[in-house]
């Protein structure tokens, strides 16, 4: 029986939620998020709440009811609430700046890196050395976060790069010299 597939998700005002067979649609204030659900798992909307069942005898089906619960109820955080990433450039003149869907990044190669947003992703540079990326879509923003982070990834000697805010990173000592 799976744990987390027993656990109902409410809905808070203001959300859409349109259920066909075997597709959910969300909406809200931050955008719209449509999943297809597999086929042993169903989902049930009533009362400001759904609820995911699926079929007991398969093995399959208690993981997937799960993992649907889980995306479902991102969906509804993400379009209500929406989900923001931040960045950290550390380095001697690594910076960044937002121009609408792009973003400069200057991360000590000899050209920049220019990177193009998906439409679900917004971009705001609060300062030289911050990205912050918001979406409401959990998965994109995961990605596109990675992808920024991928162009220079934090080193252990000194800590360069891109890095994300809640990321520890563990340093590394320097070789000794030898003899010395």
């Amino acid at each position: 029986m799976s744990r987390v597939a027993k656990n109902p998700i409410s809905i808070p005002s203001g959300i859409e939620i349109k259920l066909d067979e075997k597709a959910i649609i969300v909406s809200g204030s931050k955008g719209k998020s449509e999943f297809a659900f597999p086929e042993s798992v169903s989902v049930i909307h009533a009362d400001d709440v759904i609820k995911v069942s699926y079929d007991e005898s398969s093995p399959n089906s208690t993981a997937l009811a799960g993992t649907t619960r889980s995306l479902i109820n991102n969906m509804v955080i993400g379009v209500s609430e929406g989900f923001q990433k931040t960045l950290l450039l550390v380095g001697v003149g690594y910076r960044a700046k937002a121009n609408g869907k792009k973003l400069e990044l200057t991360l000590g190669f000899s050209h920049p890196v220019h990177y193009d947003l998906p439409d679900e992703v917004e971009v705001e540079t609060p300062s030289q050395t911050e990205v912050v990326l918001k979406s409401h879509d959990k998965q994109v923003l995961g990605q596109v976060a990675a992808e920024i982070r991928a162009f220079r990834p934090p080193e252990p000697y000194k800590g360069k790069g891109v890095k994300y805010a809640d990321e520890i990173i563990r340093r590394k000592e320097a070789k000794k010299a030898a003899g010395a």
